[in-house]
C-alpha cells in the first residue's frame, strides 16, 4: 500500500467506525480526539485515529476483543482495563493489516459524565476533541477545547536550577559506567534521564522563548527540527552515540557542551542563575575519570 493513499483508508475506517457506533444501541456517545482535530499538531501518513467510546455499560467490550475485528484484521493490540487509568476508562489499542493504528477509549456512561463535569477540562479532551456520535446530548456540558495543554511554559528559577544541577549531577554516572565498560547502565542515564529529563526541556525552553511562550514541539521534541536552526540541529546529533565506548565518551561531552549553551542563552533571557561553578567542578570530574578509563 502506497503511504500517499493511507490518509484515505484511514479516513475510511473512520467512517466504517461511526456508522457502526451510530447502530449500536449500546453506544451513546463517539469522539475524535488528539492530533487529528488539533489545529497545532502535524497529521501525516502516520498519524493514528483516537477514537472514544461511551457505553451504557462498557464492560462487555472491555472483557471482550472481538469487536475491533468489525474495523478490519487486527495483527497487534494492547489491551488496558481501568485500573491503568485511575478506573476512568479502558483501552484497546490495535494495529489493523491496512497500517492504521487506532487507540479504543472505552468510558461508560457514568464515568463520562463524571469527567464531563469537571471545572477544567481533562487534558485528554483539551488537546482537542470533535463529537461524531451524541444519542442522548451528553457532550452539551463539554467545554471547548483550549488547545493550551502542549503549549511549553516558562520555567520557575527552581525549575531551571533542577534540571542544570540534576544533569551535572548524572554525568557522572555515565562517566562511571563508561569507565566500568557498562553500557547499558550508561545508556540508561544518557537516554533516558539525561536525554529526556533534562535536554528535552532545555531545547524546549529555547525553542519556546523564541516564540513568545506560545508554541508546542509536541512530544518528546518531535518538531526540534523543524524549529532549530541546522548549526544547532547538527549539535543535537552529535549527542547521539553508537555503541563504542569512545562514541560514547564523545556523546557526554557533547550534551555537555550542547546544556552550557542552551543554559547560558536561557539564564540571560530568564534573568536566573547559570551554575558556572559546578559546570567547571564536574567537567574536571568527567575529564580526569575518561583520561584514567584511556590510561
Amino acid at each position: 500500500m502506497e503511504y500517499s493513499n493511507q490518509s484515505i483508508v484511514r479516513t475510511a475506517k473512520l467512517h466504517r467506525i461511526t456508522a457502526w457506533a451510530e447502530e449500536n444501541h449500546d453506544i451513546r456517545v463517539v469522539l475524535l480526539t488528539s492530533s487529528l482535530v488539533n489545529p497545532m499538531a502535524p497529521v501525516d501518513d502516520f498519524s493514528d485515529l483516537d477514537i472514544e467510546f461511551v457505553f451504557e455499560n462498557n464492560a462487555h467490550y472491555v472483557t471482550d476483543a472481538e469487536w475491533v475485528k468489525t474495523f478490519g484484521r487486527p495483527i497487534a493490540m494492547v489491551e488496558e482495563d481501568d485500573s491503568y487509568f485511575d478506573h476512568k476508562h479502558a483501552m484497546k489499542m490495535v494495529l489493523y493489516d491496512d497500517q492504521v493504528k487506532v487507540d479504543f477509549k472505552l468510558y461508560s456512561k457514568a464515568k463520562f459524565l463524571e469527567e464531563a463535569k469537571q471545572d477544567v477540562l481533562p487534558e485528554d479532551w483539551d488537546i482537542g476533541y470533535r463529537v461524531l456520535v451524541d444519542k442522548d446530548q451528553l457532550t452539551h456540558q463539554l467545554k471547548k477545547p483550549t488547545y493550551q495543554v502542549s503549549i511549553i511554559t516558562r520555567p520557575t528559577e527552581q525549575q531551571f536550577r533542577q534540571v542544570l544541577n540534576d544533569f551535572w549531577w548524572d554525568t557522572t554516572y555515565v562517566a562511571k559506567c563508561l569507565a566500568r565498560d557498562e553500557l547499558f547502565f550508561a545508556k540508561f542515564m544518557s537516554e533516558n534521564n539525561i536525554r529526556t529529563g533534562y535536554l528535552l526541556p532545555l531545547i524546549e525552553w529555547k525553542i519556546a522563548s523564541e516564540h513568545n511562550w506560545s508554541i508546542t514541539t509536541n512530544k518528546y521534541g518531535r518538531l526540534f527540527k523543524k524549529y532549530l536552526s541546522p548549526a544547532l540541529w547538527r549539535k543535537i546529533e552529535h549527542t547521539f552515540a553508537g555503541s563504542s565506548v569512545e562514541d560514547n565518551w564523545d556523546a557526554l561531552f557533547a550534551m555537555a557542551g550542547l546544556v552550557n549553551e542552551l543554559g547560558v542563552e536561557l539564564a540571560g533571557k530568564l534573568g536566573y542563575p547559570y551554575p558556572y561553578q559546578l559546570e567547571k567542578d564536574i567537567r574536571q570530574y568527567l575529564s580526569a575519570i575518561k583520561q584514567k578509563n584511556i590510561d
